[in-house]
């Protein structure tokens, strides 16, 4: 397991113009690159320090729980077949392209080692958006991307540490659940049922979706206790 290409972008304008811009538009970087942690949502950005990457949109993405996108190497490779075009490392927004990791399958809360000091843990899966959409130029992308499950993952500064293209990736903890990152995505977007199930990696999740969980299965169990009461009294 290998990291290929670390990416970073500026902010450049978008169509969805109420964004301020969007950094969506990643490349290939030279040399190492300092990954620490961001900061919460809303104030710190990217997780990747000094190498111009930055966040157009604070209120919905960067942040602590989403201070590095990972992406597979094998996933864009699929991509490209099914589009019909080529698509570099960096080009759907992730910071690090992955060779060999099995990243829609890592566990929520896996922990991985990047080079020598590094280390990340797995949060939770990329929910596509509009701007998304318009950097690829595909219409019906977020649909189609969502049905695929394949999201890639977000994760959280453990240790920080210099990384740079090549570095081999271990991981270093597997906890004892399922939740998998396409687990936790169609529990956020296509199939809520799973959301009950989730709590299971519990604050390893992404704040958002945890909360989310938390909310479904509270509103779950008070109508299942209404029905029970109605079915008494009658």
């Amino acid at each position: 397991m290998r990291l290929l290409t670390v990416n970073a972008g500026g902010v450049r304008p978008t169509e969805a113009a109420e964004t301020g811009g969007s950094g969506i538009d990643k490349r290939p970087v030279d040399g190492p690159v300092l990954v620490r942690d961001p900061g919460p949502k809303g104030e710190g950005g990217s997780g990747l320090a000094g190498a111009g990457d930055e966040i157009g949109d604070l209120r919905h993405h960067g942040g602590r729980d989403q201070a590095v996108y990972a992406f597979a190497r094998e996933d864009l490779d699929r991509w490209e077949r099914e589009l019909g075009k080529p698509l570099a490392n960096g080009v759907f927004g992730e910071n690090l392209t992955t060779g060999g990791v099995d990243v829609n399958g890592a566990l929520i809360g896996e922990r991985w080692r990047i080079g020598a000091d590094l280390v990340l843990e797995v949060t939770s899966g990329r929910i596509p958006c509009r701007t998304f959409a318009d950097h690829l130029g595909e219409r019906g992308w977020v649909r189609r991307f969502t049905q695929a499950a394949a999201p890639g993952a977000y994760l959280r500064v453990i240790e920080p540490g210099e990384t740079r293209a090549g570095d081999a990736i271990e991981v270093v903890h597997r906890p004892a659940h399922e939740v998998t990152v396409s687990v936790a995505f169609r529990a956020a977007t296509t199939e809520r049922t799973l959301l009950p199930g989730v709590l299971a990696a519990a604050d390893a999740l992404h704040p958002e979706l945890l909360a989310t969980a938390r909310t479904y299965v509270e509103r779950e169990t008070a109508g299942s206790g209404r029905a029970a009461a109605a079915a008494g009294q009658g």
